[in-house]
């Protein structure tokens, strides 16, 4: 039988509503014109146990802001004044700050205000009819691009990254109010710990300028530069009731170049480069193809040891791989809606190098030609700890799964059922699976909180 919604419901109500722990409430607005109930609700931070970044000191953001470091933004050049006044420099402001974010802001945006397009951030030299036809591989051979044409798409990257990455300093958080969007650009929170980034919309973070690898896998294929949210060298940042889309530009209607898909998106929201403590709880991930890379190369370093990520209560919803892909670190993935569908459906959970995911109270909806055994990839990992999960095929009951034996009754070699740990940061606690998707549909994702 399945669970009565009311009662999931009012769970998930609880868990909205004691979400954070806020403060400075008071009439009117602040100077910049933030009225004062968002104010409040944009001071919470993350509460006590609720994952990986409220181990120790907790994560704040930018809760700790004077009145003049609250600010309400409109525009890329007002996030950017909000940020610190220079992009360049913005990544090492470590002023508490509460950005609010009300409309659109466009990463393509010039200073006053027009629009760019990729022509107008490509370098001189570059242009993609002459790129295509240098280096086809019935020309060039599968031998990486090399030469005065590949240097100019190099420039050409260089130039979009100054315009669409918006570099974020420690003790930040930019939340949005209801509606808010940040389209064609990346949030880089690199080297910047004690960050929150909560209500917003991230949509199509374009590459203009992807590049073609022709020895990535057997055919090659293109790749492209900039995630939506990318976290590096940090730690203690919560990310939170967002969604996370391509919008009306999806890798699907992208063309075919050398045979290849001409993928100008990166992931949703990626952890590498040593970054570690990180709580990714209600976002909403749609139509994507990669989502979470958790760890950046297999190559056994400082990320030892680092990585440490918690992800509860996501709904991933017609999306394709990394959900997530994890290597080294310990991550907890308990109490998400994974609502899959498609013939790209690459896989869920990507079991990499000396990864430890603790994978528990899921519930996986399975659109036709997907299987429970289809739900793990091994990517060189050993073993992943899988307990409590529930998947609901075509043509069946919702049942209980064991991930692990789904995958090794169709796979070799076997991964182990044992990742070595167990979670101890969870507040809220795991909820049975069958209850995921009342407790996650109506709740994640942007535009829930009371903003």
């Amino acid at each position: 039988m399945r669970p009565r919604t009311t009662g999931a419901a009012l769970v998930a109500l609880s868990l909205l509503l004691t979400s954070g722990t806020a403060a400075h409430a008071a009439p009117g607005r602040t100077a910049d014109g933030v009225p004062r109930a968002v104010e409040r609700v944009a001071r919470q931070t993350l509460p006590a146990g609720d994952g990986w970044a409220s181990e120790g000191p907790g994560t704040t953001g930018g809760a700790a802001a004077g009145p003049d470091q609250v600010h309400l933004v409109r525009s890329r050049a007002d996030l950017v004044r909000a940020l610190g006044g220079d992009n360049a420099t913005n990544k090492s402001n470590a002023t508490p700050k509460l950005i609010v974010v009300d409309g659109t802001v466009d990463g393509f945006a010039a200073d006053d205000g027009h629009l760019l397009g990729c022509a107008d951030l490509a370098d001189p030299e570059y242009s993609l009819a002459a790129y295509l036809a240098a280096y086809d591989p019935a020309v060039w051979g599968m031998v990486p691009p090399t030469g005065a044409l590949e240097a100019a798409r190099v420039r050409s990257v260089a130039n979009q990254t100054r315009q669409t990455q918006i570099n974020v300093g420690p003790n930040t958080t930019i939340v949005g109010r209801r509606g808010a969007v940040l389209t064609g650009l990346t949030l880089m929170i690199d080297g910047a710990s004690n960050v929150i980034v909560r209500n917003l919309t991230f949509d199509d973070a374009r590459d203009c300028f992807p590049a073609w690898s022709p020895t990535d896998g057997a055919t090659g294929n293109w790749n492209s530069q900039y995630d939506q949210v990318s976290v590096r060298r940090s730690e203690h940042v919560w990310v939170d009731h967002n969604t996370f889309t391509d919008g009306d530009n999806p890798d699907s209607g992208q063309p075919v170049y050398f045979g290849r898909p001409y993928q100008v998106h990166d992931g949703s929201l990626d952890v590498t480069h040593t970054a570690s403590l990180v709580t990714a709880s209600y976002n909403r991930f749609t139509g994507r193809d990669k989502l979470m890379l958790i760890g950046s190369s297999n190559t056994v370093g400082p990320d030892v040891g680092r990585l440490k990520v918690t992800l509860h209560h996501n709904l991933f919803d017609r999306v394709l791989q990394r959900l997530p892909r994890v290597r080294f670190g310990q991550v907890d993935v308990y109490n998400n809606w994974y609502r899959l569908a498609g013939d790209d459906f690459a896989y869920a959970i990507g079991v990499g190098v000396q990864s430890a995911a603790y994978v528990e109270n899921n519930f996986f909806t399975l659109g036709a030609g997907i299987a429970a055994g289809d739900l793990l990839y091994d990517w060189g990992g050993t073993a992943v700890t899988t307990r409590g999960n529930w998947v609901d095929a075509p043509g069946a009951l919702p049942r209980p799964v064991d991930l692990v034996a789904a995958y090794n009754a169709a796979h070799d070699p076997d991964l182990g059922g044992d990742a070595g740990w167990t979670p101890a940061l969870r507040a809220p606690q795991a909820v049975p699976a069958p209850l995921v998707p009342l407790v996650v549909g109506p709740f994640a994702g942007a535009g829930r909180l009371p903003l």
